[in-house]
């Protein structure tokens, strides 16, 4: 029984330090943006802070498994744009919290630690799942949309139109690159995308509602900030039943920055030849 018992820990220990001897974690630092109506296509326009916590598990000198936190702003802003959409007037911030499990693909083969293959840019997909909460300000205070149902949401107008969730799932994808700083040390570059399924990040997706039914059903300061077009001097107001957003368009958002990992422990000249002949990289030095 002792002797079961000494080598079930034995084996629990060498899985454990094999599964940690192909690990590391750091951080994240960069920034995020949006694309959707208050910013149809321009990239890295109102961009945020953004900074975050990442995981990676390497499989081979190929493939790894990368676990993100990242928490940055969303930002989006008519009087920035022209035309229409700055008569519209509407604006909107919103935290983003997103974790994400992706899938890494290295071009070249790499290891941190490696002084043969110090480099290799990466393509990555995966799956998230992102919390959000658009805000305007109004008079000095910074006020939630999504319960105000600016676009007719849950009133006898439009009873179809549903309330949009505040945490929903997406697909991460993007590039990146690795570099080998030292044994123990890797640095990276990476610019992701989160295509989501909502039209709602800035709470702006369908046409204008009858302001008196929303006035009536969902409040006065619901109808006051759905229509906004009143607030700007000189141009006529829009009316209900006009273009509001593009439902024909998902939102998006975006975070690029750097990411700097550590590995969780060494790997060893001798611990690691089984792993270098399973993958015939005879010749690669994973770490002394």
């Amino acid at each position: 029984m002792r002797k079961t018992l000494i080598l079930s820990l034995l084996l629990i220990f060498i899985s454990i330090s094999s599964f940690a001897q192909r690990s590391e974690a750091g951080i994240f630092a960069g920034g995020s943006y949006y694309l959707g109506d208050l910013n149809p296509n321009k990239h890295f326009a109102n961009m945020s802070p953004a900074f975050g916590a990442v995981y990676r598990y390497n499989f081979s000198t190929r493939w790894a498994l990368k676990m993100n936190a990242i928490y940055g702003w969303l930002v989006g802003d008519d009087a920035s744009a022209a035309g229409w959409d700055k008569q519209r007037n509407l604006s909107f911030r919103s935290h983003i919290m997103d974790l994400s499990s992706q899938l890494e693909l290295n071009f070249f083969p790499y290891y941190t630690g490696s002084e043969k293959y110090v480099f290799s840019p990466y393509i990555f997909t995966g799956i998230c799942i992102y919390n959000f909460n658009p805000k305007t300000k109004y008079e000095g205070q910074w006020v939630e949309l999504q319960p105000l149902g600016t676009e007719g949401q849950g009133t006898t107008e439009h009873p179809s139109r549903n309330s949009y969730a505040l945490t929903q799932l997406g697909i991460p994808f993007g590039v990146g690159l690795k570099i080998s700083l030292s044994k123990l040390a890797c640095l990276g570059f990476e610019w992701s995308f989160r295509k989501t399924f909502t039209d709602y990040l800035d709470d702006v997706s369908t046409t204008y509602p009858d302001p008196l039914v929303l006035a009536a059903e969902k409040g006065n300061l619901s109808a006051a900030l759905s229509n906004r077009s009143v607030d700007v001097p000189g141009k006529p107001p829009v009316i209900a039943g006009m273009q509001r957003g593009n439902s024909a368009t998902k939102d998006w958002y975006s975070f690029i920055g750097v990411t700097f990992t550590i590995k969780i422990i060494g790997l060893k000249d001798k611990g690691c030849r089984d792993f270098q002949q399973k993958h015939r990289y005879d010749e690669f030095e994973m770490g002394k």
